[in-house]
């Protein structure tokens, strides 16, 4: 009776432990999700970009983006770009923390803001702002070279190796306050900045090139800011003008008081 007991003990506990087991695979972030699963979940995150156009299209003032956009964002494998245990989340249109207080923007601005950048296929593009590498990927399959800042040591390393690790060999990363740019390089055919300054940085404006444009919010980091276009005349001469209220991050570095 007693070895009978132990016996069975031991059974019901390696069952419980198989049942603990059997839970956290079911529960686990990436289980069944497979190329074809992440290719259906980003032609609705597509489907959602397109749905978002039409909302705000009193704002952005199209309803629909270019063509290329749309098929990059459902080319772009986002959820390479996210922490593990949010991938079964990478394709939801809302934005998702990547560590040290940053995140990977939305879909919708992230479709948006390359979008307004007007870029082809020859352009030289700056990014502000480096993240996870997302926007970056997404640039690099429209344009002919990505130059991208990050000012977070670990995030940049990170990025650097996960574009290269993905095949992006036409964006360069470096680790450096993105505010002043990256002189070396300029000019650019645009620059897209994703973080929130309360003001355009000058240097950023001197490196953009004569019918360039930069996209950027502006306005209080803590706050809603406004998205804004800048467009450079061929001389000189700045427009800009806001498309929309949205939330980032902001941006670290520039000048000190």
């Amino acid at each position: 009776m007693r070895k009978g007991s132990l016996a069975g003990r031991y059974v019901k506990d390696l069952l419980c432990l198989w049942a603990v087991f059997l839970f956290c695979v079911s529960w686990s972030p990436v289980r069944g999700l497979n190329r074809d699963d992440y290719l259906r979940l980003r032609k609705a995150m597509v489907q959602e970009i397109r749905a978002d156009v039409e909302r705000t299209r009193k704002w952005i003032g199209k309803g629909e983006l270019d063509s290329r956009v749309l098929e990059v964002m459902g080319t772009v494998p986002r959820h390479e770009f996210v922490p593990v245990r949010l991938r079964s989340s990478a394709y939801e249109n809302r934005p998702l923390p990547i560590g040290y207080g940053q995140t990977i923007s939305q879909p919708f601005i992230v479709a948006l803001m390359t979008d307004l950048l007007g870029v082809g296929p020859e352009a030289k593009v700056l990014e502000i702002g480096t993240g996870s590498g997302y926007q970056a990927a997404v640039l690099a399959e429209l344009v002919k070279s990505v130059y991208t800042m990050e000012i977070i040591p670990d995030l940049g390393k990170q990025a650097k190796l996960r574009l290269e690790r993905l095949g992006y060999n036409n964006v360069e990363v470096r680790i450096g306050d993105g505010y002043y740019g990256w002189p070396e390089e300029a000019p650019f055919d645009a620059i897209l900045v994703t973080a929130a300054a309360d003001h355009i940085p000058p240097p950023l404006i001197r490196q953009l090139k004569p019918r360039g444009r930069m996209v950027l919010p502006v306005g209080d980091p803590f706050a809603t800011q406004q998205l804004i276009l800048v467009e450079k005349g061929d001389d000189g001469e700045i427009r800009s003008r806001q498309i929309l209220p949205v939330r980032f991050v902001p941006l670290t570095g520039g000048p000190h008081p």
